[in-house]
């Protein structure tokens, strides 16, 4: 037996075939494919009615400026600065409000150059006296 390898010719590949292949489906992609230039999409935008007097009728808001001074806002919109700035002053005045208004909004209002110790301590209080509905917003500074 004999055992020996036969010289292999050399294999010669040639990408004319590749090409006419890599052509045809260049072309079926491009006859099949369709290209739209506007695509829309529908979208229902909620719509509101009403008026917001009517619903809230009345909001607590205390105002907390730059150097942790507490105000208070009636509904006429007029504040009024708090006698005593004392934590205790503070929880007095609130759980006066407290009594007859503890499921309307309370909103404090800051900036970020109210002292955090400020505005922790008015949170902690309100949710003391009863309020149920705390927001936080913030002012802008009067130029």
């Amino acid at each position: 037996m004999k055992f020996q390898r036969k010289k292999r010719e050399n294999v010669d590949i040639t990408l004319i075939s590749m090409i006419d292949v890599l052509f045809v489906l260049l072309l079926f992609f491009m006859v099949s494919t369709s290209f739209n230039q506007h695509t829309e999409v529908n979208i229902k935008l909620p719509e509101a009615e009403g008026s917001a007097a009517e619903e809230h009728p009345k909001t607590v808001s205390l105002m907390i400026d730059a150097d942790g001074i507490y105000s208070l806002a009636g509904d006429d919109g007029l504040s009024h600065q708090l006698i005593d700035q004392s934590r205790a002053g503070l929880k007095q005045e609130l759980s006066k409000l407290a009594e007859n208004s503890k499921d309307v909004p309370f909103i404090i209002n800051a900036d970020d150059k109210t002292p955090n110790k400020a505005v922790m301590t008015a949170l902690d209080i309100a949710g003391q006296v009863g309020f149920s509905h705390i927001t936080f917003a913030t002012l802008h500074p009067t130029e």
